[in-house]
Parts: C-alpha cells; structure tokens; sequence
C-alpha cells in the first residue's frame, strides 16, 4: 500500500503558507506505518512544537494502472474518503530552507489519518463534494472539489505517469486553506457533506 499526497492543489492554501503557485501537481509519499485509523488518538511527536491538521479528500485504488489516461481514470477507483495529513510545520520549514525531502515532517507515525469509506456511486459528481473539519466543534476548513487546482482523475492520470498505482493504493488530493496547530485534547472530526467519516483525540 502506497500513500500518494498532492500538495498545493488549493489557491488559497498556497496563499496562507505564501508558498509559489506549482505548474504541475507537488507529490510527495507517506509510508504505511504512517496510517492512523478511525477512532485512534493522535500523539504529538516530541520533535515537534507545531504539528498541524491539513484535512484531504481521499481516493482508494481499485485496480492496478499505469500511464492511465485521464478520461480512463474513473475506472480505477470506486471509494472516497476523508483524512488528515499531519504536518510537523517546524521541522518542515528547516527542511524546506535546506533543500531536503519532507518525508521526516509529513510521514511520521501516525501522519495519515484515514477515515471511513464511502462507495463514489453515492456522492454523485467527484468533482462537486463538500468536506470539512472541525476542531474542539468549530469549523476550521470548509472547501469543495471544485477549487482543486487538479481534479481527482487528473490527478490519478499524472501520479500513474511516474509510479504504478496498485489496488489498496490512496491518493491524498491537498488540503484547502484553513490549516492550524493542533494541541493535546483537541477533538478533531471530519465531514464529507454531512457525514462524519471520522474523529480523534489529540494527545
């Protein structure tokens, strides 16, 4: 299982972060024994002062693919999820200055939360879904599909260019603005439309 994440796929997340417009989608991977599962507690690394939540449409791999065209690209998924992709800001910074990989800041233990699955045939059009978070019961990210700056089978077409997408495999498509810090005992619950596909304690 691969754990593919785009960054930067959202106007106003780059704005907040004041990071440079990309010309193609930033990829970036997460190793598996960064997963932490709905309903786990999420502990704050101790290398780290400024972890924060970056909530993420997810898409799971159906079928195995390579160099898939993007017309052909809904064809190898059928579910669609919601999680956070933890992010030690501090450390990432450090990193960014030097040039170096971010994998340390982005896939430690427990950096992939991922939620519950929704089959794609309920949501109706991929490219129109609500989602959100919440923290401690307030709304801190709000977006829809539609402000990717890549959508979905895009996203699926240009990944498999590079890497052979295997069934199991999930894409974190990029977070919209709104990410923060998070601290111990927040309560963290993520939405797709008006379902909660999943919550977690922060310690």
């Amino acid at each position: 299982m691969k754990i593919i994440c785009i960054g930067r796929n959202y106007t106003e997340h780059i704005k907040e972060l004041q990071n440079e417009k990309p010309t193609d989608p930033v990829i970036f991977i997460k190793p598996d024994s960064a997963v932490l599962k709905n309903q786990h507690d999420f502990y704050i690394p101790e290398f780290s002062n400024d972890v924060h939540y970056e909530v993420e449409l997810l898409v799971k791999i159906g079928k195995v693919g390579k160099s898939i065209d993007t017309k052909f690209a809904h064809k190898y998924y059928n579910e669609i999820g919601l999680g956070i992709d933890f992010t030690a800001r501090d450390l990432q910074s450090k990193l960014k200055e030097k040039g170096l990989p971010w994998e340390k800041a982005k896939g430690f233990d427990g950096a992939a939360v991922i939620g519950k699955w929704i089959p794609k045939s309920e949501l109706g059009d991929i490219n129109n879904i609500d989602f959100s978070l919440k923290k401690n019961d307030a709304f801190v990210q709000k977006a829809n599909t539609s402000l990717m700056l890549w959508k979905v089978d895009e996203l699926i077409s240009y990944i498999s260019t590079y890497f052979t997408l295997k069934t199991g495999d999930v894409i974190f498509t990029g977070t919209p603005a709104g990410v923060g810090k998070v601290s111990s005992e927040d309560y963290l619950e993520g939405f797709i439309n008006e379902e909660k596909m999943f919550s977690l304690k922060v310690k």
